[in-house]
């Protein structure tokens, strides 16, 4: 239930989780989520850290809208256990027949540093292993990026290398760290699956 929500403000939600984490659930996005990722997204240190700058809110809402029949990608909102949705977490470019997916993250930047986001992460690559015929997860971001970097390495991502040049923002070049998970090394993992929990 959202009402004229702005960045500072998260209302809780009746969304029930298809998915859990240790302290997060994961529900499927709906076209209605589009205002709030829109105002995660205006966030200027997101915008600046992941490298994008912020579209119309009526441009994400068609977004949404089209990636919800969109059979590669899964997109999910993050929420707390009293329903407060938190972020956006998705698996994209799924390719069943070679088993591999590509996974984004962002929160809300007043649930960043407490452990929600490598949660999130932990229960995504639990669907992609364990639901889907994953054998590869893989993320990108910039070498400079030291929350997400950090954020990967707790859940298991092993940095496998740099795209030297690869991103113009703020008109000046970033290099971009590519990230992995591989399915065995995600079997390997010391913690609880999301279906233990």
């Amino acid at each position: 239930m959202r009402d004229n929500m702005t960045g500072d403000q998260v209302a809780e939600t009746d969304r029930e989780p298809c998915w859990r984490g240790r302290k997060i659930g994961l529900a499927p996005v709906d076209v209605d989520d589009a205002e709030l990722i829109h105002s995660w997204r205006s966030d200027p240190v997101a915008a600046h850290e992941i490298g994008f700058w912020p579209r119309s809110l009526s441009a994400l809402r068609e977004r949404v809208e089209r990636d919800r029949d969109d059979q590669d990608r899964d997109d999910f909102l993050v929420l707390l256990s009293d329903g407060t949705p938190i972020g956006h977490i998705a698996l994209v470019d799924q390719d069943i027949a070679d088993g591999t997916a590509e996974v984004h993250l962002l929160l809300d930047s007043h649930y960043r540093g407490q452990g929600y986001g490598t949660d999130a992460l932990d229960a995504l690559v639990d669907l992609a292993f364990g639901e889907l015929p994953m054998h590869r997860a893989q993320a990108v971001t910039h070498t400079a990026n030291t929350a997400a970097l950090t954020v990967l390495a707790k859940a298991g991502f092993v940095q496998e290398g740099v795209r030297r040049s690869a991103c113009l923002h703020r008109g000046r070049r970033y290099d971009l760290a590519v990230l992995s998970l591989l399915r065995d090394e995600w079997e390997a993992l010391a913690r609880p699956k999301s279906w233990d929990i």
